[in-house]
C-alpha cells in the first residue's frame, strides 16, 4: 500500500510562518516585558523555542520557554510543566502546538492554564485542521487547512529539515 503525500509547508515557508506569528505575538504582547510561550511538549515545544528566538530577534520582549508535558492518549490525566505556577502567574501566556487537529490536546493545556490567574492567554499553531471536536481556536496560525478526517499531517522540526506534509 502506497501513502500518497504532499508537502504543505517547505523548510523556507515555515520559516516564513515562525516569523509572521512571532511578529503576532509582538504585537499582541507589545506593553509587556515579558511572555510566556508554553509549548505542547515534542514538536509544539520545538515550534515554541522557534518563536522565542524570532521574538528575542524582533523585539524587546523577554520569551519564558515552558515545556507542557500532556500524554495525548490520557489528556486527563495530570499535566506537567516545566516552570511553576509563580513563573507564569498574572503573565501573558501563549500556548504552541504544531497541529491543531481536533483540539483535544489543545483544550486540555488550555485548561491546566486556567487554574492561574494570567494577564492575556493566547493560542499558536503552524497547522490548523478543520475537524474540531472542542470549541478551541488558533490566536496566531501559520496555515489553515480542510482535510478529510483519514489525512494526517505531519510536521517535522529539526536543525534545517523543516517540512509539513499531508499523508
Amino acid at each position: 500500500m502506497t501513502v500518497n503525500t504532499n508537502v504543505i509547508l517547505n523548510h523556507t515557508q515555515i520559516e516564513h510562518k515562525i516569523r509572521r506569528i512571532a511578529f503576532q505575538i509582538y504585537e499582541s504582547n507589545v506593553d509587556e516585558n515579558e511572555v510566556v510561550l508554553a509549548g505542547i511538549d515534542k514538536n509544539g515545544y520545538v515550534f515554541a523555542e522557534k518563536l522565542k528566538t524570532e521574538l528575542e530577534n524582533i523585539s524587546d520582549i523577554k520569551p519564558v520557554l515552558c515545556k507542557v508535558i500532556i500524554d495525548k492518549k490520557n489528556p486527563q490525566s495530570e499535566i506537567k510543566t516545566s516552570i511553576t505556577e509563580a513563573d507564569y502567574k498574572n503573565k501573558s501566556l501563549v500556548l504552541v502546538d504544531d497541529v491543531l487537529n481536533s483540539g483535544t490536546t489543545l483544550i486540555y493545556g488550555v485548561k491546566h492554564f486556567l487554574n492561574v490567574p494570567l494577564k492575556q492567554f493566547k493560542t499558536a499553531v503552524l497547522v490548523n485542521r478543520n475537524h474540531k471536536k472542542y470549541p478551541v481556536k488558533a490566536d496566531f496560525k501559520g496555515i489553515s487547512l480542510s482535510t478529510s478526517l483519514h489525512e494526517h499531517i505531519d510536521v517535522t522540526l529539526k536543525d534545517n529539515a523543516f517540512e509539513a506534509l499531508l499523508k
